[in-house]
């Protein structure tokens, strides 16, 4: 019996020094993490604050900066606001921004920054993570933490109601029979109808997309001022066919609306890269670059699936969120995204899209 006990007494030693010394590796690999970044966490600190705009879902941005500031003890005030908003208010404000860092949102008019040099360059650490270099700009203004499936959300019971079928591709939309049930964001205001405008011009040419925008704005009942707006409607059938981000859909189906349908357009679509970036002239430089590591992270990124945030993850130190994987989110069906053309030319194609709108559609641009 004493025997028993003894070998007992030494798995449980054996077991508690095993646990004490994983406790410890730990410890050690988190304060090897901050002690590569010990001058910047304490420069920042010394600034004492940071402000963010967020183009990502709230949830999400919420949960983002409340985890930056448990971890580094920095006061973070944030502002949600769609990614043309911030576009337009750091034109405004060149040079003197009021807010330090860019969170979220898809890359276009991230790029439209770049080209108007509104956005800081900076070599950051943490981007050795990224899975490819096609998710950063080349110089280093801005670094990808997700990407995003363009393609449509249906109503699959209202599309029974009316005996339609769901549609399968970018033409599809056009069909007369579809008047009135398709929702589309805004590119005044919405970084995915940029991306949707982009889009359609490089797999058709620009004037056959121009001709393909004045024929689709007949099917259309109303351009939103978020990109996730046509998302949200497609579940309480306020609208029918939904264009925007598959992960939008997901999230929308998780929350109990099961009506829901995910169509990946069969003639291909593309990606959004949902983005971070430091603007030029940002009053805590420091805390910024501290930001911008700290996004590059699992710290910050696998945060997202907590808050409904379904995109597929380019980091590969990242948990991917098993939802993405599970809808299929991760596919392949993309063309080649010329991300330099839409940097250089986003601001006309939008312009471009206005003229070739009929003159009776300017109500259906709304705010919600």
């Amino acid at each position: 019996m004493k025997k028993l006990l003894a070998v007992l007494a030494g798995a449980v030693l054996a077991l508690s020094f095993s646990a004490c010394n994983k406790k410890a590796a730990n410890v050690a690999q988190a304060g090897d993490t901050a002690g590569e970044f010990s001058e910047l966490i304490a420069a920042a600190k010394a600034e004492g604050a940071l402000t963010v705009y967020g183009s990502c879902e709230e949830e999400y941005l919420s949960v983002a900066v409340k985890n930056f500031e448990k971890l580094y003890g920095i006061p973070t005030k944030y502002q949600r606001l769609s990614t043309s908003e911030v576009y337009t208010k750091i034109s405004e404000e060149r040079g003197n921004p009021s807010a330090d860092v860019w969170f979220g949102g898809t890359t276009d008019p991230y790029n439209e920054a770049v080209a108007a040099g509104l956005l800081e360059s900076y070599d950051a650490a943490n981007a050795k993570n990224l899975i490819s270099a096609d998710y950063k700009d080349a110089t280093n203004c801005w670094f990808g933490i997700y990407k995003g499936i363009l393609g449509f959300m249906v109503d699959q019971e209202e599309l029974k109601a009316k005996n339609l079928p769901a549609p399968k591709t970018w033409d599809d939309l056009l069909k007369p029979e579809y008047k009135g049930l398709i929702m589309l964001s805004n590119p005044n205001t919405a970084g995915t109808a940029k991306l949707v405008i982009n889009t359609m011009i490089q797999m058709k040419g620009h004037d056959a997309a121009m001709e393909y925008f004045k024929a689709l704005d007949q099917n259309v009942a109303q351009y939103t001022k978020s990109g996730s707006g046509p998302s949200k409607m497609v579940g309480p059938h306020e609208c029918v066919i939904g264009v925007g981000f598959l992960h939008d859909g997901i999230y929308q189906i998780l929350q109990g609306y099961e009506n829901i349908g995910l169509v990946v357009p069969e003639d291909g679509t593309s990606f959004e890269v949902g983005a971070t970036a430091i603007f030029k002239g940002a009053k805590h430089p420091n805390a910024a670059k501290l930001w911008i590591e700290y996004a590059l992270s699992p710290d910050c990124v696998n945060l997202a699936k907590t808050a409904g945030s379904y995109q597929f993850l380019v980091l590969s130190n990242a948990e991917q969120p098993k939802e993405a994987t599970q809808f299929g989110l991760d596919m392949n069906n993309t063309i080649k995204y010329d991300f330099e053309d839409a940097k250089k030319n986003s601001a006309k194609y939008v312009e471009d899209f206005f003229n070739a709108m009929e003159s009776g559609s300017n109500d259906k641009f709304k705010t919600k």
